[in-house]
């Protein structure tokens, strides 16, 4: 009787890569990463590699080539048009100590004539207030496809697409948060993917030192990007505390520390209610928490666009006072 072996999966290399024990596990080269993405993408995978290969990477920590190559792989794929925009904003952490101020500054750069995308991979965590929960209540367009974005962004300057929608691929690697128990680098990933090729990538990267790889996977890219540890893992900057901007632009990096706007820390509120953030737009309660938040973020769009430190603030200031206009 002979006995012949199964052929090796085409995709068990990656796994080996990344699992080869202390010493042989390395990590994977810009295009081994590209292929990786790819055989995901694809669907040429089996579901335990897939969760092996994500725990594997989680483990190790991706690297900025990694990073690079699977944003490749990614992009290679989505055959999004060509459609104008200012600024990408990932919005993937969900907020859980403060509401989510960054919104309403979104919606201040819209009125003011920027062109901004807004994606965001669902509910993932328990005790968290997302994006999505709140695109009604402060009228941000919901797209589902690209003529729809391209659509709201003529008509609001404005469109939020859920990952879903344009890499549900992507959506499911995500959504295995809860099966996994942990979260996969595609939390991370999705940041950089930038689907429509902005003009400005804005990224927020929670944990300490990531922020630089994730600014080096975009140099590679070419993006122009900055990058900051924002409050809740959302793009916000913490009035509270120095924030540290990771830029990229034209090949060329640089790092700027912006000192925190309040001498002393605020209490952060007892439950979010997302009412009030529209009842702070329309200038009908006050907030010093959100205020600050609001022009630091609005400073770090425009410092992003190119402006001088003052310059940004400056127009921040502008920007949110002239909202209702």
């Amino acid at each position: 009787m002979n006995l012949v072996a199964p052929p090796e999966h085409p995709f068990a290399q990656f796994v080996r890569i990344l699992g080869k024990g202390k010493r042989g596990a390395r990590n994977m080269t810009r295009e081994e990463a590209r292929e990786a993405m790819g055989m995901l993408l694809d669907g040429k995978v089996e579901d335990t590699q897939l969760g092996a290969f994500l725990m594997l990477l989680r483990h190790k920590e991706e690297s900025a080539e990694e990073l690079a190559g699977f944003t490749e792989a990614i992009r290679a794929r989505l055959q999004a048009p060509a459609i104008a925009v200012d600024i990408d904003w990932p919005t993937y952490a969900g907020k859980k100590r403060h509401l989510p101020w960054f919104l309403l500054a979104i919606k201040a750069l819209a009125r003011s004539g920027l062109r901004i995308l807004i994606h965001g991979g669902g509910a993932h965590t328990a005790g968290r207030l997302y994006s999505e929960q709140l695109l009604d209540s402060l009228e941000i367009p919901l797209c589902h496809n690209w003529p729809a974005v391209a659509k709201a962004l003529d008509t609001h300057n404005l469109a939020f697409t859920p990952l879903g929608a344009w890499a549900p691929q992507l959506q499911r690697m995500i959504d295995l948060r809860n099966t996994l128990g942990l979260r996969s680098p595609i939390h991370s990933l999705a940041r950089i993917l930038n689907p429509l090729n902005a003009a400005v990538g804005l990224q927020s990267i929670f944990h300490p030192g990531y922020q630089a790889v994730h600014r080096e996977a975009s140099q590679l890219l070419g993006d122009h990007v900055v990058v900051i540890k924002g409050e809740g893992g959302e793009i916000e900057v913490n009035p509270d505390g120095a924030c540290h901007l990771f830029g990229s632009e034209n090949g060329s990096n640089w790092d700027e520390e912006w000192p925190a706007l309040s001498s002393q820390r605020h209490v952060k509120p007892e439950s979010l209610e997302p009412a009030f953030l529209l009842a702070f737009w329309n200038g009908e309660v006050e907030d010093s928490y959100g205020r600050l938040a609001v022009i630091s973020t609005l400073a770090l769009a425009f410092r992003a666009l190119g402006e001088p430190r003052e310059n940004a603030f400056s127009r921040a200031q502008e920007t949110w006072s002239q909202r209702l206009g």
